[in-house]
C-alpha cells in the first residue's frame, strides 16, 4: 500500500503552504515530515513544476549548516564532478542501491534484536525450542533454508525406507547342462 504524498506549494514570496493541512510550513517542518516517512512532492505554485529535489537538498545544506554536519567530501566531490547525464545516472543508481541495502541491513537488525527481545523476555520457551531442534532465529517462511529443511527431511525419509527393506538375494540363473 502506498503512503499518501503531501503536496507542498512554494510560493514566488518563499513560503512553502501545505495543502494537506492548509497552512504554511517552514524547511524544518518538511524536514521533520520526510523523517516520519511521510512524502513530500513540493511543486512551484504558480507553474507547478516539481521543486522536491531542490527543497530536500536545501534541507540537507541546512543541515549540514546548523548541525555542522556534512556529507562526506569525497561524495559531494563526485557529486559535483557528475555533471553528464550518464555520470549522474550512474551516481544515482548507485546511491539508491547502497541506500536499499543500509535499509534492509537496518530491518534485519530491528528483526534480530526484536527476536532477541523475545528470547530474553521468554529464557524458557526459547531453550525449549532450542532442545527441540527449531533454529534460531526461526526461518522466514518460504525462504531458501526452509526448503532445504524440507529436502532434507524427504532425503532422510527415503534413506530410512531404504534401510528398512530386507534385502533380498539376487536369483541364481540354473544352468541346464
Amino acid at each position: 500500500m502506498k503512503k499518501p504524498e503531501v503536496l507542498i506549494r512554494k510560493y514566488s514570496d518563499r513560503r512553502l503552504y501545505n495543502t494537506a493541512s492548509s497552512r504554511y510550513v517552514k524547511l524544518r517542518d518538511i524536514a521533520r515530515m520526510v523523517r516520519d516517512g511521510i512524502d513530500v512532492r513540493v511543486v512551484d505554485g504558480r507553474t507547478g513544476r516539481d521543486l522536491t529535489h531542490i527543497i530536500l537538498t536545501q534541507i540537507v545544506v541546512e543541515d549540514a549548516k546548523e548541525r555542522q554536519i556534512a556529507l562526506p567530501l569525497q561524495l559531494l566531490t563526485q557529486l559535483v564532478r557528475a555533471s553528464d547525464k550518464a555520470s549522474h545516472d550512474f551516481l544515482t543508481w548507485y546511491l539508491h542501491s547502497t541506500l536499499d541495502l543500509y535499509q534492509k541491513a537496518q530491518d534485519t537488525v530491528k528483526t534480530g534484536l526484536s527476536e532477541a527481545k523475545n528470547a530474553v523476555s521468554s529464557p524458557l520457551d526459547f531453550v525449549h525450542k532450542l532442545l527441540a531442534g527449531q533454529s534460531w532465529p526461526p526461518a522466514p517462511e518460504g525462504s531458501e533454508v526452509e526448503e532445504l529443511r524440507r529436502r532434507v527431511g524427504e532425503l532422510e525419509s527415503l534413506l530410512a525406507q531404504q534401510v528398512q527393506r530386507p534385502r533380498r538375494a539376487p536369483k541364481r540363473k540354473r544352468s541346464t547342462g
